[in-house]
């Protein structure tokens, strides 16, 4: 990582769960123990979903078990000009185009054969429209989303834990129809401005990574290493979330648990130190090791245990 920063970016949707908690934890103990910047950035483009009460509980519970950051966290809800910059550099180039396909229209289309695309991917239908067809399009009234022309480029990202993540990249969204500047434009942005050198996140998005990566290059942006680590499951094998029971430290609290014995429960999960053991903050960064993560799948939640159990898988 050398002295570029690590960040963590979470929603202000909710209250973080174990999971997340246990992601961030990952994230900036290999920020400390590089020695690098380590950043927190409010990921709050759904303002329709954001509040502000999520957002210091968020902030209030990383604190508990031990986080801290470097500055104050960016919030992506005051960096509109800088996506509509990147839109700007990109429409340059002609990489833009106007999609007024519905998730209806993008599932037939994509049912049926579009050459080397993968299963799922956009195939491509108002990338072939004339000015003559933008214009009957445009004259539906249906608002337009802004897709990025990557025209199925072949990517491959190196991943410390994964190896290598190839992917096929279709032509995404990255302005949506409502005027939301898209996850993965603003990500990239935000990762480039910010110095970030590694991302570490949930192996849930190692399929988003050349995808970024692709739109990094195009915007001129150094590329970042990824980090993609395990997630914690719910009993029913799908990621964690309040279903699951006692999942956030509020809930663990309540139950007599204290945030010190729950950071020690997630690093144990990660075999970062032993069941049982309360190793403080800067104890977990001097012993962390990445490499230690190499080969652990996820950890799936046991609703009896306290507060993650053993079971890996």
């Amino acid at each position: 990582m050398a002295s570029r920063s690590g960040r963590f970016a979470p929603s202000p949707t909710g209250p973080l769960h174990l999971g997340n908690l246990r992601t961030a934890l990952v994230a900036w103990l290999r920020a400390r123990h590089e020695s690098a910047p380590f950043l927190l950035r409010i990921e709050d483009l759904d303002r329709g979903r954001s509040r502000a009460e999520h957002e210091a509980g968020q902030l209030a519970d990383l604190r508990a078990i031990g986080i801290d950051w470097d500055g104050e966290p960016v919030r992506q809800s005051t960096r509109d000009e800088a996506y509509a910059a990147a839109l700007a550099s990109l429409a340059a180039e002609d990489l833009i185009y106007p999609c007024w396909c519905t998730r209806a229209e993008i599932r037939d289309a994509a049912s049926a054969a579009h050459g080397d695309a993968p299963e799922g991917a956009y195939p491509g239908t108002c990338a072939q429209l004339d000015a003559d067809g933008r214009a009957r399009k445009a004259r539906s009234g249906r608002p337009a989303a802004l897709r990025v022309r990557a025209e199925q480029a072949a990517v491959t990202v190196d991943d410390l834990l994964l190896g290598p993540i190839n992917g096929i990249v279709d032509d995404f969204v990255v302005r949506r129809g409502d005027g939301t500047f898209a996850y993965n434009l603003a990500v990239v942005v935000d990762d480039g401005w910010q110095r970030i050198g590694e991302v570490v996140r949930g192996d849930d998005l190692a399929s988003s990574a050349p995808r970024q990566a692709w739109l990094a290059d195009r915007l001129g942006l150094a590329p970042v290493g990824y980090v993609h680590v395990p997630l914690v499951l719910g009993p029913d094998g799908r990621r964690l979330a309040k279903r699951d029971g006692a999942v956030t430290l509020a809930d663990r609290r309540a139950l007599g648990e204290t945030p010190d014995e729950v950071r020690g429960a997630l690093a144990a999960s990660l075999g970062l130190c032993a069941p049982g053991e309360r190793p403080s903050p800067s104890e977990l960064v001097a012993r962390f090791a990445i490499e230690r993560l190499i080969g652990r799948g996820a950890t799936v939640w046991d609703p009896d245990a306290v507060p993650l159990g053993d079971a890996g898988r």
